[in-house]
């Protein structure tokens, strides 16, 4: 009997692998693709096109403003938060209702409030999505429906690149990691990432589904030493596969700092780094890492070569503030 529950688990494993048409595996601190399945391949996206949605709302707008719904949400079919016209909501709500329920009513709004109109939000959409690295993506709506053409067409490592990018933003990450979140209209939202609650690292992820595209799905997890970006488009057990893939990344994979977050000085200038600048390396024959730093045009030029690939950050500076008159004659005022 433990033989056959044993190869059961095993088969189980190897048709989760077949069903997956397309993946990526990616490394958050450097964009490292640690494992991969046509990951460059176009397909309609479903729901996972509302992160674009959101982080350009969040990086645009202020999430305490409150307004009365407009006549837009009317079009806006299938997953919804249930607006109604008139309904006084905040960008915060919404943006909890888009990315915990998936709210096509809550894209569509958000879109409209932003840019004045659902398709003008759009072409802010590809805009950012070309800043990015988004190199095979293109935009049709905020929402990710697909009923009319292709819907939003991109790729899972475009996907992965564009989670990557959202989780470095604060407020996206507290949204998208929250289990719950009551509205201020009372409404008490679940997340449907189910990861959330089944597997401890995850710190966010947004589901994804259509007839036509089939389950999308992204997650991103984390063991303190590592995040991972796990994108799926077209696998049926989907939830389970991410959790695979996140726990073998982990094994796998490990982060070096080659900079850490904080202030430094530099003669007359101030520089401020946000985040640690780190690069992932297997745990098993490391790459070959090296890294210099020199100081540009009031920028410091960090590069960091990794094999023969070479990765380059720069950090605008600031000057130190001038004491005045007084405190330069007399230090301790």
């Amino acid at each position: 009997m433990k033989k056959l529950i044993i190869l059961l688990i095993c088969l189980t494993s190897f048709t989760m692998e077949v069903q997956a048409n397309s993946y990526c595996v990616l490394g958050d601190d450097d964009n490292t693709v640690i494992e991969e399945k046509n990951m460059h391949e176009r397909q309609s996206v479903a729901s996972i096109s509302k992160i674009m949605t959101a982080i350009i709302a969040i990086e645009q707008d202020e999430l305490g403003d409150t307004w009365n719904v407009s006549n837009a949400v009317m079009k806006a079919h299938g997953s919804s938060i249930y607006l109604q016209k008139g309904q006084k909501v905040s960008m915060q709500s919404l943006l909890y209702g888009l990315l915990l329920r998936s709210g096509n009513d809550a894209a569509v709004e958000i879109a409209t409030r932003v840019s004045g109109s659902e398709e003008a939000f759009v072409k802010e959409m590809n805009r950012k999505a070309e800043k990015i690295g988004m190199k095979n993506t293109i935009f049709h709506n905020a929402s990710g429906l697909d009923d009319e053409g292709e819907g939003n067409i991109s790729t899972a490592y475009d996907m992965a690149i564009l989670m990557s990018y959202a989780m470095k933003n604060d407020i996206f990450r507290t949204i998208c990691g929250s289990k719950y979140y009551t509205s201020e209209w009372n409404y008490r939202w679940k997340n449907k990432n189910r990861l959330l609650f089944d597997y401890p690292f995850t710190t966010g992820g947004k589901t994804g589904f259509t007839k036509h595209a089939g389950r999308t799905l992204v997650t991103s997890a984390s063991n303190q030493q590592l995040e991972t970006v796990v994108v799926t488009l077209g696998v049926s057990d989907d939830f389970k596969f991410h959790e695979q893939k996140h726990t073998e990344a982990f094994a796998k994979m490990k982060a070096i700092t080659v900079l850490k977050k904080g202030t430094y000085h530099a003669g007359n200038h101030i520089f401020t780094i946000k985040q640690d600048i780190r690069v992932l390396t297997p745990r098993e024959h490391p790459d070959q890492i090296e890294a210099s730093a020199e100081f540009k045009k009031n920028k410091l030029v960090v590069k960091v070569r990794k094999n023969d690939i070479t990765s380059t950050y720069r950090i605008t500076a600031r000057k130190k503030p001038e004491k005045s008159f007084w405190k330069r004659v007399i230090p301790w005022i």
